[in-house]
């Protein structure tokens, strides 16, 4: 089985960095849920404090490099117009799906989706960073923050699902060559 340079960065894109920043989620969802005074000693809130911290730039260096490596590398193999006269568009799957009201959808909706509003994800996921970073164990006494955050941070991971199936199933339906 051979893979392709395209077909490598395409799952650096998605099944890597995307899937980091999923995964990564619920470790800081827990974390964040978790961060309570009287469920943990100072120490124990240091040392959570210091997991998060490390855990969401980490989580955050993943999301943004799923969008730069979408963005910049993979997305433009994906727009690539067909020479005049060319059709045969197995290697031009933005052509491929628009070519077909059956798969028309899959651009006009999934790849909008990621284009238009998938950067909510990174922009969530730096921001509940930042404030972990800034505020740290004083978290734990400010349970409203604390939820804010959790909410923030589901919306970014509902975003950043969904935004993954419609890769997955855009990918199924016109792979990137």
């Amino acid at each position: 089985m051979a893979v392709t340079s395209n077909e490598l960065w395409t799952v650096i894109h998605g099944m890597t960095l995307g899937a980091i920043f999923l995964l990564a989620f619920s470790g800081g969802i827990a974390e964040l849920y978790a961060l309570r005074p009287e469920w943990e000693t100072n120490v124990g809130l240091s040392k959570a404090v210091r997991r998060m911290r490390v855990g969401m730039w980490l989580l955050v260096i993943a999301v943004w490099g799923a969008v730069f490596t979408g963005a910049f590398i993979v997305y433009p193999w994906y727009r690539a117009k067909p020479p005049e006269g060319v059709t045969e568009l197995a290697l031009f799957p933005r052509y491929l799906l628009l070519a077909s009201e059956s798969t028309a959808g899959w651009h006009e909706f999934g790849m909008e989706w990621k284009e238009h509003v998938a950067w909510i994800a990174p922009l969530a996921g730096t921001v509940v960073a930042y404030v972990v970073w800034a505020y740290g164990t004083q978290l734990s006494t400010e349970p409203k923050i604390r939820r804010a955050l959790m909410w923030f941070f589901a919306v970014a991971f509902v975003v950043a699902g969904i935004a993954g199936l419609f890769g997955a199933f855009i990918t199924k339906a016109a792979p990137i060559h």
